[in-house]
């Protein structure tokens, strides 16, 4: 399979759309608290990350493409044999299509946000583009000038 790239759209998966959106809705504790206060917004660097986002046949719980990075949250589900098997074989895959996927426990996040937010920052001052893309400002071109 080929490399995850925007002539592919990352790999997007627009049959899970929906499911996507319901996760969207109804985050877990630890989910809506990463969110909150590390990645929206481009609060982490610069880069913008999205949320539940469908990619192959998963749904990635944030990702940020200009870094093909990937940040999944695990639960207690993910503690049993079968979660654990699962979550190498995602894992496997996205790395197959050249995403990174870190890895964090609803505890880390609920418990030590900011060692996260430290583990990620490193990740990206050491793999990331430099400087992170910039929005555009709203109501103007990417060179700045006024729209009408």
């Amino acid at each position: 399979m080929e490399l995850a790239s925007p002539k592919n759209n990352y790999h997007y998966n627009s049959q899970l759309k929906s499911f996507a959106n319901n996760l969207r809705q109804n985050m877990t504790k630890a989910e809506a608290c990463i969110w909150k206060y590390l990645l929206k917004g481009r609060q982490m660097k610069g880069y913008q990350f999205r949320r539940q986002r469908p990619v192959l046949k998963f749904i990635a719980d944030f990702m940020c493409k200009d870094l093909l990075l990937i940040i999944e949250i695990d639960g207690i589900t993910h503690d049993s044999e079968q979660g654990i098997q699962k979550d190498i074989a995602k894992d496997k895959a996205l790395t197959e299509v050249g995403f990174t996927v870190l890895r964090f426990s609803d505890w880390e996040v609920l418990n030590r946000i900011t060692d996260v937010s430290i583990i990620i920052g490193d990740w990206i001052d050491e793999h990331g583009k430099v400087p992170p893309p910039t929005p555009r400002q709203r109501g103007k071109s990417q060179e700045g000038h006024k729209l009408i």
